[in-house]
């Protein structure tokens, strides 16, 4: 089994200058939990998920420093909160968006993209062409939706 025999086809998507507020909105009323950000070309650029949507309402995570004379040591990588603090500030899909994007072509086995959700810890995975142009989207609800399938017809 293929990604293209599971994947979704009719993909929300959404353009880099889509506002954040708009695509929320949309995400809201289609019921969906990602969305890949396209170019004019329909090539992925980006994907932004609910989790994305969520940071922007956390509390940032300040990372721990001592202060020595006038200087700050930070004890720790300041990049999770650089990436927290792009995300809270954005007002476009372009901003909010996690780039670069794991995504998978099509022909690709249905298995090795489950692994690629699993081991990414990652909730879909845009299905490309060979000139990387989305087709589909393949989440983690079409395998549940399949392992559902399989029990009802096991009866």
């Amino acid at each position: 089994m293929n990604v293209e025999d599971l994947m979704e086809r009719e993909v929300l998507t959404a353009r880099p200058d889509t506002p954040v507020s708009a695509l929320a909105r949309q995400m809201y009323e289609t019921r969906r939990s990602s969305v890949p950000v396209i170019d004019d070309a329909r090539r992925v650029v980006g994907i932004v998920t609910m989790t994305d949507l969520v940071v922007r309402n956390a509390n940032l995570h300040f990372p721990r420093y001592i202060k020595l004379l006038d200087s700050v040591i930070y004890l720790e990588s300041t990049k999770e909160y650089e990436e927290e603090l792009r995300k809270v500030l954005a007002s476009t899909a372009g901003e909010l968006m996690t780039t670069p994007v794991r995504t998978v072509r099509v022909g690709t086995d249905a298995g090795d993209a489950a692994a690629e959700l699993f081991e990414h810890k990652i909730t879909a995975l845009p299905v490309v062409d060979e000139h990387n142009r989305l087709v589909g989207l393949l989440s983690q609800f079409e395998f549940v939706k399949l392992i559902a399938q399989d029990a009802a017809a096991a009866g």
